[in-house]
């Protein structure tokens, strides 16, 4: 269990966090937050709910039926909700398919959705106006939460709209279904709706045949956007939606199966946070049997998460966040004397002739070197892809390692070294396992045993300490850092940025062993 703020630095300490902890049998609650400090901060909410599922979601049963499986974790809601109107929460945020639970048939499903109207075209309280339209007691309640809580209220459930034949994208059925967020004021307005555009193997619910690109104001926080689970790794909604309406918040609703070394769910929602420079607002389900928790508020500097792969309870986490987020430092930002390390990179890829590179050894200020040996190039899977790499041997060096046009750099050192395996790896290519995306990667990982073709593996434990600048010559400018230590701790690097044509990382002084320090690149017009 894990619930830490991350990168914490005194001066700019962004919130607080108010956790309600399960771990060895111990329950304990924290101080409450502090003043909203209002001129610059809002309280913020997320719940990793453990949904109850349908024993048989393939069976086909009544509305009341399944209204009342529905009720049962719309009830849990309720009382996260009155706990959260208890801190002075401003807006919180649920989890995706946590009401209705998963793996329906599109027919199996149709007795959880409901009627869903568009709050573009109709302005509607559900709470206060429940007789308006059928089928939507699901939102009744979620309306009905946000007032007596008194906030903004974002959730998932599935819901549906009629369709006429004469409409060419309509189902055979004579309706879409949707996977649909739902965000409430906390006057129980159906404020706005956003229908997931990236499904993941969903075949109970259609694509809505144009993406929306979904935005909410608040008067705490200003504007917000939102999408859901699968979307963070496509440009729609996700990208489009921050480059192109000013977004400084997003609300992230996911069911999110766990897959290390580079898709863990709270190490892609820091990422996303940092490499956006905004905060992230995220809601899991907690089923560890399935591999799914991993919940967070993130900013660009800090976050607080919970990830257990072992205790199926919920838990709520509550942070006071800022408003304007403040991003990391990037190389066209620095300041001061640059730090010995950073120097010999910077001549590294300047090719100073103070620092030159052969094929055994660099030579930097005529008096450091770093042992390279020439280590051997191997080949082993990580993440379904076919990554190329180099062992990280000895207390320091510099390593590269090439594929397709894609070339990765490692300059380390090391403190101590430890008994594990460490590789340099690269991938510049098609993913094509659950999913489809064109990636560009540089990857630091710890290996799972000793043998080349242990690395890849997932593991969440390590020793290994690491100062160390990784880059890459990226063909895209969309780079998330992925970044975890020990025991499934997000890290912040110390910078981030462009340094003649190359993508850097830089980071030093790590808490704990390093798991995986990697530089996603997504190239969207190539997918």
């Amino acid at each position: 269990m894990v619930c830490i703020m991350s990168g914490a630095r005194s001066k700019l300490a962004l919130f607080l966090c108010v956790c309600y902890v399960v771990a060895l049998g111990a329950h304990t609650r924290e101080e409450s937050v502090a003043e909203h400090h209002e001129a610059e901060y809002y309280v913020a909410a997320v719940y990793q709910h453990p949904s109850i599922l349908s024993p048989n979601p393939l069976a086909l049963i009544s509305r009341q039926e399944a209204l009342e499986l529905m009720n049962q974790n719309l009830d849990i809601y309720e009382q996260q909700v009155m706990t959260a109107a208890q801190k002075g929460v401003q807006i919180i945020v649920f989890p995706e398919d946590g009401i209705h639970g998963f793996n329906f048939t599109r027919t199996s499903i149709y007795p959880f959705l409901d009627f869903m109207p568009s709050p573009q075209v109709v302005g509607w309280n559900p709470c206060l106006e429940p007789r308006r339209f059928n089928d939507t007691e699901v939102l009744q309640r979620l309306s009905c939460m946000a007032i007596k809580g008194d906030m903004f209220l974002v959730a998932n459930l599935g819901t549906k709209q009629p369709c006429h034949s004469s409409d060419p994208g309509c189902p055979n059925d004579g309706r879409y279904q949707f996977n649909t967020n739902v965000v409430f004021s906390n006057k129980g307005t159906l404020v706005d709706r956003y229908r997931k555009h990236n499904l993941y193997f969903e075949a109970a619910f259609d694509v809505p045949l144009n993406v929306d690109h979904i935005t909410f104001d608040t008067p705490f926080a200003g504007r917000f956007g939102i999408f859901t689970c699968f979307d963070i790794l496509f440009f729609d909604p996700a990208v489009r939606l921050l480059r192109d309406y000013k977004v400084k918040h997003v609300v992230y609703p996911t069911a999110w199966m766990n897959q290390l070394p580079l898709l863990a769910a709270i190490e892609i929602q820091k990422a996303f946070a940092v490499a956006f420079g905004i905060n992230v607002l995220a809601a899991n389900v907690q089923h560890p049997v399935l591999g799914m928790t991993g919940s967070g508020i993130h900013t660009p500097l800090e976050s607080f998460w919970y990830h257990d792969m072992e205790n199926p309870e919920g838990h709520l986490i509550i942070a006071q966040v800022a408003k304007n987020p403040v991003g990391l430092i990037g190389a066209e930002n620095a300041t001061g004397e640059t730090d010995p390390s950073h120097s010999k990179f910077l001549k590294i890829l300047s090719g100073d002739p103070y620092c030159e590179k052969d094929a055994q050894e660099v030579h930097c200020d005529e008096a450091t070197k770093w042992n390279m040996n020439a280590p051997p190039t191997f080949h082993s899977e990580m993440m379904y892809d076919n990554f190329t790499l180099v062992p990280v041997w000895g207390k320091e060096g510099y390593l590269h390692v090439c594929s397709n046009g894609l070339c990765c750099y490692l300059l380390y050192e090391r403190p101590t070294l430890s008994e594990e395996l460490y590789a340099l790896g690269v991938f510049d290519g098609l993913h094509t396992v659950h999913g489809t995306y064109y990636i560009q990667v540089c990857a630091l990982v710890r290996c799972g045993g000793l043998g080349f073709d242990t690395c890849g593996q997932e593991i969440t434990e390590a020793t290994g300490i690491f100062d160390f600048h990784l880059w890459g010559n990226f063909s895209t400018s969309y780079i998330f850092p992925l970044f975890l230590t020990s025991g499934m701790t997000l890290e912040v690097p110390d910078q981030l940025g462009w340094e003649k044509d190359h993508y850097f990382l830089k980071k030093s002084g790590l808490s704990s062993g390093l798991v995986t320090a990697a530089l996603y690149g997504r190239l969207y017009e190539r997918d």
